[in-house]
């Protein structure tokens, strides 16, 4: 069961580089949808005793993160008319770089922290830490508001990695606020990014500064 929870945390690690490595935003929401779906799964081989608050909170995060809100980021990205990150702050390929070295400091970091001796699964943490720097990238260095939207989202999933390590001492109605504060902030943004769009006619943020005067 370990050996299989760590695959799985590896592959949520490789769906962080990329994630970075593409300037598709479709590409992007597919990503981060599959993430999402894959956390739910882990959440479940994470504890070994299930209770009706792991398997809750298992089934909204693929719920909510794996189809409902990639569904509203995609109908926000076709009501947009955009395909993708043009001009971003970095290119892809130094995305991907920028992210290789987030997750090996990851990695070195948690190997400092007593909480990765007391889980089975020893990816955890660094994947938790890796995944948060990763959408921390994504946020800085992406100026389409859809992009920004998805590395929020890449940020958020690696809260809920770690979240994970506390499910049995959080109250249940804790994780599923966190998922419901998720779902409506995606829900408002997308449809800011629409009003976005409508008054600027493109998604890049850096129009916003207009506003100034």
């Amino acid at each position: 069961m370990t050996s299989l929870l760590d695959a799985l945390l590896v592959i949520v690690l490789v769906m962080n580089l990329f994630a970075l490595g593409t300037s598709r935003i479709h590409a992007l929401i597919r990503i981060v949808s599959a993430q999402g779906a894959l956390l739910g799964v882990i959440m479940v081989l994470v504890h070994r005793h299930l209770t009706i608050p792991v398997l809750a909170v298992a089934a909204a995060g693929i719920a909510i993160k794996g189809f409902l809100i990639p569904a509203i980021m995609q109908r926000a990205l076709q009501q947009a008319y955009v395909k993708r990150e043009i001009e971003p702050l970095i290119s892809p390929l130094a995305s991907i770089l920028l992210g290789a070295i987030a997750t090996a400091f990851a990695v070195l970091l948690a190997g400092q922290l007593p909480l990765v001796n007391q889980n089975d699964g020893a990816l955890l943490v660094p994947t938790s830490i890796a995944t948060v720097l990763v959408g921390f990238i994504i946020l800085t260095t992406r100026f389409k508001a859809l992009t920004q939207v998805v590395g929020y989202l890449v940020l958020e999933n690696g809260i809920f990695v770690f979240g994970m390590l506390l499910i049995e001492a959080m109250p249940l109605v804790v994780e599923m606020g966190v998922l419901l504060d998720l779902f409506v902030g995606v829900f408002v943004i997308s449809i800011i990014v629409n009003h976005i769009n409508r008054a600027f006619s493109t998604l890049d943020t850096r129009q916003l500064v207009s506003l100034r005067e």
